[in-house]
């Protein structure tokens, strides 16, 4: 099992690791990593690699089997010996993007309080699917209360609960697709609050900023209807 870094600290750019095993698709195997890897509508981190005698570029992240996380090089390389010691650097600018696309996501789920079917993050925006028959009556309400939550630059904080303490409050799954993923025996929470309490609090594995106020100023693009009780929204960062 890779352990994982950015659950710990999404801000970490870079680290020190160990090559512990390469798969037959040419993928890299770490001790430890600071590349998230795809998973719940996050894309996987790119960046790059380096060891005593090559250095490689890293196209995009997987999960592996066995709680391994697979870093994938963006062409036929030479790969590191096993046993290497590697530093690795995350493409920085991409994924702090993903954070500030990840945490407006968020707070989108506030400001529509509706099952989430569905979802996908980008470097400049994100969509949310809902299980809403009728299309929102004013968008542009909509897309100024989402920017008030921003400006309130409300802190981005983790914490664990067990898997019997989810099972204790199922209203805490706002995600009808995707559900936490359990076996460890705890489950991260991601919570949004201020001194007046908390605006969001959901279980949730990626990465997302410290503070609002870094999202900085979102629009709404267009809701499409994706089947008789299903609308996609659009978000996208103002810059």
């Amino acid at each position: 099992m890779t352990e994982t870094l950015f659950i710990e600290d999404a801000y970490a750019k870079s680290a020190v690791g160990r090559v512990v095993g390469l798969t037959d698709q040419g993928g890299i195997v770490l001790d430890r990593t600071v590349f998230y890897a795809t998973s719940g509508g996050q894309p996987g981190d790119a960046g790059r690699m380096a060891w005593d005698g090559g250095e490689a570029a890293i196209a995009t992240t997987v999960k592996g089997e066995g709680g391994a996380i697979v870093l994938l090089p963006a062409e036929a390389a030479v790969l590191p010996p096993l046993g290497a010691e590697v530093e690795q650097v995350i493409d920085w600018e991409t994924r702090h993007r993903h954070m500030r696309v990840h945490t407006a996501l968020h707070l989108l789920s506030v400001v529509i309080p509706l099952p989430v079917t569905g979802g996908s993050i980008g470097a400049d925006k994100g969509r949310l699917d809902f299980d809403m028959p009728e299309s929102p009556e004013d968008k542009d309400a909509l897309e100024a209360e989402l920017n008030a939550l921003i400006a309130r630059d409300l802190a981005v904080t983790t914490e664990w609960i067990t898997d019997a303490e989810l099972d204790a409050n199922p209203g805490l799954v706002k995600t009808m697709s995707v559900q936490p993923p359990r076996g460890a025996g705890r489950i991260r929470l991601v919570r949004i609050a201020d001194a007046a309490g908390t605006v969001d609090l959901q279980p949730c594995g990626g990465t997302h900023v410290g503070r609002t106020g870094e999202i900085g100023r979102v629009s709404l693009g267009k809701i499409e209807k994706k089947g008789k009780q299903n609308r996609r929204v659009y978000l996208h960062l103002a810059g």
